[in-house]
């Protein structure tokens, strides 16, 4: 398999999210409700392959890495539910992507596949913003994490990524991706170089510093020293 389908299909499903690893009193609100803030981040993640994830399981799409996995390159996969987990943003659960009333802002591999469930923390996160304008009081990052935001983001990659049989990873299991080393050692999954693909990842963009301490999500510092400023695409 060539270099270029490998990086596609990496992008597709990198970060994607299981349904075991979301706290179940946390509830998807679905991308139209994060781009009303984060419209930088959002336009770049429009031109990732994660805005495109479930495009590549329509039936013609991704022919040559499907055969290579064993699947029918022209058979549909988008209601599949081996498969749509890692396509979409929060199958099967609480306010999350659905099959048979699938959300358009829930399509793909938002938002809230890397950073959790968001309907808690995006409220808590407008409150402390306009508390930091109009009188410059910071928040605990703390705050974000008992609502529910995610900062390591490393299993959330996994999930897919490693969900293979014989995986190191120990939260392996059914149904498990095809897309395995065995298939292609260019599917040998490496969180940290990985989390630096730009064709996966959306532009880092500067923090006001609203929210400050631990936890720090991982590469924080290397990406805000590197960091565009807001509206500076």
């Amino acid at each position: 398999m060539g270099t270029t389908v490998f990086t596609v299909l990496l992008s597709v499903v990198f970060l994607a999210i299981s349904p075991a690893i979301v706290a179940e009193d946390f509830s998807y609100d679905g991308r139209k409700k994060c781009s009303g803030c984060h419209k930088s981040q959002y336009k770049s993640w429009r031109q990732t392959g994660h805005a495109k994830a479930l495009e590549s399981l329509e039936a013609g799409a991704k022919a040559e890495a499907k055969e290579k996995a064993g699947l029918d390159p022209d058979q549909d996969y988008t209601a599949d539910e081996k498969c749509v987990a890692c396509h979409v943003t929060g199958y099967g659960q609480e306010g999350g992507y659905e099959i048979a009333d699938p959300s358009k802002f829930l399509v793909g591999v938002g938002c809230e596949s890397c950073h959790g469930p968001g309907k808690k923390y995006r409220r808590l996160h407008r409150k402390a913003a306009d508390k930091y304008k109009k009188k410059g009081e910071t928040m605990p990052r703390q705050a974000l994490v008992d609502k529910g935001e995610e900062f390591e983001f490393i299993d959330r990659c996994n999930a897919c990524h490693l969900n293979y049989q014989g995986s190191s990873w120990a939260g392996a299991k059914e149904p498990y991706t095809p897309f395995t080393p065995e298939v292609d050692t260019k599917y040998t999954f490496d969180f940290d170089k990985y989390v630096r693909n730009e064709k996966a990842m959306h532009q880092h963009f500067k923090l006001e510093g609203v929210f400050t301490g631990p936890p720090l999500p991982p590469f924080h510092q290397e990406f805000q020293d590197a960091a565009k400023p807001l509206g500076g695409e």
